[in-house]
């Protein structure tokens, strides 16, 4: 395996993808980063705390068992912080290779900068930079890993992951109740939920038809919140990968994304959204995604099983243990992958050698 890149800046201008990036046919992309499909639902949030609520709660509901994805606009998160979160970011990632490498998060750190994926293991290389920040629980953050440059950054993320642990709890809630559930059910089963703040800068790639800015997956927390800029690039698929559609940009709204913990928790009536980010050869694009997840120890069961149907976990388990075999079993299926492609690779280079001379060159 070739040395992990630092940053992509210079790699950027490469005529050639660094072959670490280069995925194999199968995981490319199938859909042009552009074009763009309405079928994902925009929802207006206007009126959610009010008579609108039955209404917006239906959209919600069809949505998550749908695609486990959708928009919301008139969410109540201040458009001027939004502006500002995008601005300081795009600043960061304009910052000389060595500015950025000063938040290293390689080797295990808690947040940080880091190129494709803080994940062990990767076979493939994402074709992204990210600065994550692990902002709650409140009392467990580290200041120390979050980039004190550009000035003002640290201010404005604060603020913007308060404002999306708001919005997030007023989802979970609509979700809570159209299970039939109290508001509070999913927020509660989070026990003191987590959150982190991931920023994805994906820079212009030379050959973006071999790579994926981020590779397909679905989240493994309680719901996701993203923001993203105009250009284009988040993917959903909805029939196991044999279809997919490229998310059309809305200005200022966020995309929600529920992940396998809410999965979990509806007894699968929810959609875990199974998605990807593809990347494109005429500008950068910008993405924030803030992840709200369960404390580590919080039981992940179904809150609700209706009545004839299975649960879809065989036992309560702790969010720790259910990613951990999440993560095991991806690796599992990568180690697979890589190995029938080096059998298929020995069987071609044995059948070769097979052949007489004349007929390899004729």
């Amino acid at each position: 395996m070739m040395a992990p890149v630092s940053t992509l800046t210079a790699l950027a201008e490469e005529k050639k993808l660094n072959p670490s990036f280069v995925r194999d046919e199968d995981e490319r992309p199938k859909v042009a980063y552009n074009n763009f499909s309405n079928e994902v639902p925009v929802i207006s949030l206007k009126g959610i705390d009010g008579e609108q609520r039955t209404e917006i709660c239906k959209k919600i509901v069809r949505a998550c068992e749908d695609w486990g994805i959708f928009q919301v606009v008139d969410h109540g998160v201040d458009a001027g912080l939004i502006s500002d979160m995008t601005r300081l970011a795009r600043e960061f990632f304009a910052l000389p290779p060595e500015e950025k490498l000063r938040f290293d998060m390689s080797g295990g750190k808690k947040g940080g900068f880091i190129v494709s994926s803080h994940l062990q293991g990767e076979i493939v290389q994402d074709w992204r930079e990210i600065v994550t920040y692990f902002s709650y629980p409140i009392r467990t953050r580290d200041y120390s890993r979050w980039p004190d440059k550009p000035e003002g950054w640290r201010a404005v993320t604060e603020e913007y992951s308060e404002k999306l642990m708001g919005l997030a709890c007023k989802l979970l809630g609509v979700l809570s109740e159209a299970m039939g559930l109290e508001t509070e059910s999913l927020t509660k089963a989070c026990v003191d939920m987590d959150q982190k703040v991931v920023v994805n800068y994906y820079p212009k790639c030379p050959q973006p038809d071999l790579t994926l800015g981020l590779k397909r997956h679905t989240d493994p927390g309680t719901i996701t919140l993203l923001l993203q800029d105009q250009v284009g690039g988040l993917q959903a698929t909805r029939d196991g990968g044999k279809t997919w559609i490229t998310v059309q940009p809305v200005e200022g709204a966020f995309v929600v994304n529920l992940g396998d913990h809410g999965h979990y928790l509806s007894n699968g009536r929810f959609k875990n959204a199974d998605h990807q980010a593809v990347v494109n050869s005429n500008s950068s694009r910008l993405s924030i995604a803030t992840f709200q997840n369960p404390a580590p120890d919080a039981i992940v069961y179904p809150l609700k099983i209706e009545e004839g149907e299975k649960p879809i976990l065989e036992e309560p388990i702790t969010f720790t243990e259910m990613y951990r075999r999440k993560m095991s079993k991806d690796l599992e299926l990568a180690r697979l992958k890589k190995l029938a492609k080096e059998q298929q690779q020995e069987l071609e280079k044995a059948k070769l050698e097979a052949k007489p001379m004349e007929e390899i060159f004729a």
